[in-house]
């Protein structure tokens, strides 16, 4: 197992077995909670599990899954995907991580809304919560996504002047890309802090039925999220200062493994 490790190498094992732990836990705790709700009248429900306080099986429910969803991350980053790069840069493994629990979250996502969808069109039951908390999570995934995305440098460039340049001239370029980074996430930071800040202390809320703290979570988010970016952009920088220079080309938007995974699936049909 240790040498399929990207970076976990002994604790691989520990970090699998508390992923699993954790997960068990949470399930068995939420059959608990959906139990309630079927024999009891003051059963606990989606309005309580963003308002915790005094509430013990609440509480251990979040810590459950907050848990559940880092061990997840931390073993899941440990493997290296087809068309991933690897981390070199010395904040990659942090972004790779977050990057991991994205996706995680973004099945969430697909759940939450089926779930709304069964019982809105099945049941005749629609819920108050489903599309705010599906707002609540896309929303995290698309900034951890970004960060995703400065990692493996997949994000939009145009190499046509950039591919002509010598290399001195390519470093200079990517300095002064990530400094325009670097002070985009000052500006922000300067001017959105207050704002941000006075949110998160009162938790502003949504303001409506289910009302989560939206608004006192996601502009803190944000804030954080871009501090991340141009951190990344940094560590980019110096992982490829010393590289070789790289010729891209139009083949290098193909996806050789997908391709093939398509024809495998043709054969198999």
């Amino acid at each position: 197992m240790q040498e399929n490790s990207l970076w976990l190498g002994r604790m691989r094992a520990p970090v699998k077995t508390a992923m699993i732990g954790f997960v068990v836990l949470t399930v068995v705790i939420y059959a608990l909670l959906i139990g309630q709700r079927l024999f009891l009248e003051n059963a606990y429900g989606m309005y309580e599990m963003i308002r915790p306080s005094g509430r013990p099986l609440v509480q251990a429910m979040l810590v459950c899954l907050v848990a559940a969803l880092l061990f997840a991350s931390l073993f899941l980053s440990d493997t290296k995907g087809a068309i991933e790069t690897r981390p070199e840069g010395f904040f990659d493994l942090v972004s790779v991580v977050l990057g991991r629990l994205a996706m995680i979250m973004t099945a969430f996502v697909v759940l939450v809304m089926f779930y709304e969808v069964v019982s809105r069109y099945v049941f005749a039951r629609p819920t108050l919560w489903a599309n705010e908390l599906s707002l609540w999570i896309a929303a995290i995934v698309f900034l951890l996504a970004g960060l995703y995305a400065m990692q493996q440098r997949s994000h939009i460039r145009i190499y046509i002047i950039y591919n002509m340049m010598p290399r001195w001239a390519q470093k200079a370029a990517d300095s002064f890309s990530v400094l325009l980074i670097v002070g985009f996430a000052f500006a922000l930071v300067w001017g959105g802090y207050s704002d941000a800040a006075k949110r998160f202390l009162r938790m502003e809320t949504f303001g409506t039925a289910w009302d989560p703290p939206i608004p006192g979570t996601i502009k803190p988010a944000v804030l954080l999220i871009i501090v991340l970016v141009a951190i990344q952009a940094v560590s980019n920088l110096i992982a490829d200062w010393h590289k070789d220079p790289e010729e891209h080309t139009p083949m290098d938007e193909i996806d050789e493994t997908e391709i093939e995974n398509i024809r495998r699936t043709l054969k198999e049909d």
